[in-house]
């Protein structure tokens, strides 16, 4: 059986092919023209998608050694995400599939992040066991997450205002670092004094978090260092990258220890954008070592957007036949459903 995903949630067009749970093909056409604008410009995004998607998903059939008639089915990104975007993927799956006469399942881009522990590109390869805790965290969300089962997922806490991965690229446009800043202030973090400087950390009760208030307590002891040294950012960069990271992993651990503590749930995944993140990738390691929890770090590619995590949520929506009829519209704004 053989399933076509599609992510074009954001400002990456991407097609994986899956032969089963067996990761086939997944290519993915990154948008250079954000650079200059410091994020993502929905509008020229969305153009983008138009162009890619077609030879990205001929690339995709091609590299997977298959003709489209023999897919089983499309699986697709509904949402959330940015709705010029998303309507890309969605209308080209629409046709695509009805062309072709297959069922279309749709995927809610959350889920495929945390199903990204699912892929496989051996019949070897090894996932996590239900349930397990998995610390979503990215651009656009941050998420504790206990997930029972691919399709019960359960939200234990989330940030309250504005994601990890956007307190990471403002903080980075802030010091005129440039656009995406998350492997940038990775870059500069490995070669800095973690402990260098103090960020406000958030109080925030029960699994929720917040980072609204550590990119304003950063900003402003930004201002008063740059008042009496105008150069300060380019003589302190490697240490307030590095003082910028330890702080926001720090936030990011604390509450994940405590929802493991509170579930007694050891089998503990990460997953999204930041999860690229080397700092964060090597909290967790230490954590394994420290807590004796089982830990689960997705491959590198399939940390950010990518059709792979797509596909194989498709695939087990597929063995529920759990599909997605013609008329239902992409969504911008949910957490899981």
């Amino acid at each position: 059986m053989y399933i076509l995903g599609i992510e074009s949630s954001c400002d990456d067009t991407s097609a994986a092919v899956l032969n089963d749970n067996i990761l086939l093909s997944n290519v993915t056409a990154s948008q250079d023209v954000h650079r200059e604008y410091g994020g993502v410009v929905p509008e020229l995004a969305s153009r983008a998608h138009q162009q890619n998607i077609v030879p990205v998903v001929d690339a995709a059939l091609k590299r997977a050694g298959i003709t489209k008639e023999q897919l089983s089915a499309v699986a697709f990104t509904r949402g959330p995400g940015l709705m010029g975007s998303l309507l890309v993927g969605v209308s080209f799956t629409k046709g695509f599939a009805r062309s072709l006469g297959i069922p279309m399942i749709d995927v809610n881009h959350l889920q495929g992040h945390v199903m990204a522990h699912f892929i496989k590109e051996k019949p070897e390869d090894t996932t996590p066991p239900f349930p397990f805790i998995c610390l979503l965290v990215s651009g656009g969300n941050s998420q504790i997450v206990k997930v029972n089962a691919y399709n019960d997922m359960e939200v234990l806490g989330q940030t309250i205002d504005d994601a990890a991965g956007e307190a990471i690229d403002k903080c980075s446009k802030v010091m005129g670092l440039g656009y995406p800043g998350g492997p940038i202030i990775d870059r500069l973090a490995r070669q800095g004094n973690p402990q260098a400087y103090k960020f406000s950390e958030p109080h925030i009760p029960g699994l929720d978090y917040s980072f609204s208030g550590l990119k304003t307590s950063f900003l402003y002891s930004l201002r008063k260092w740059i008042q009496d040294d105008p150069d300060f950012i380019e003589h302190h960069k490697n240490d307030l990258a590095a003082s910028l990271e330890f702080t926001i992993v720090d936030i990011l651990m604390k509450k994940l220890r405590l929802a493991v503590k509170q579930t007694g749930i050891k089998h503990v995944a990460v997953a999204g954008g930041v999860s690229a993140n080397n700092g964060l990738r090597n909290a967790f390691r230490d954590h394994a070592k420290r807590y004796g929890w089982t830990i689960y770090i997705p491959k590198f590619s399939y940390t950010t957007d990518n059709a792979a995590m797509i596909g194989i949520t498709g695939y087990y929506k597929f063995l529920d036949k759990n599909f997605c009829s013609i008329d239902k519209p992409a969504f911008s704004k949910v957490t899981f459903k």
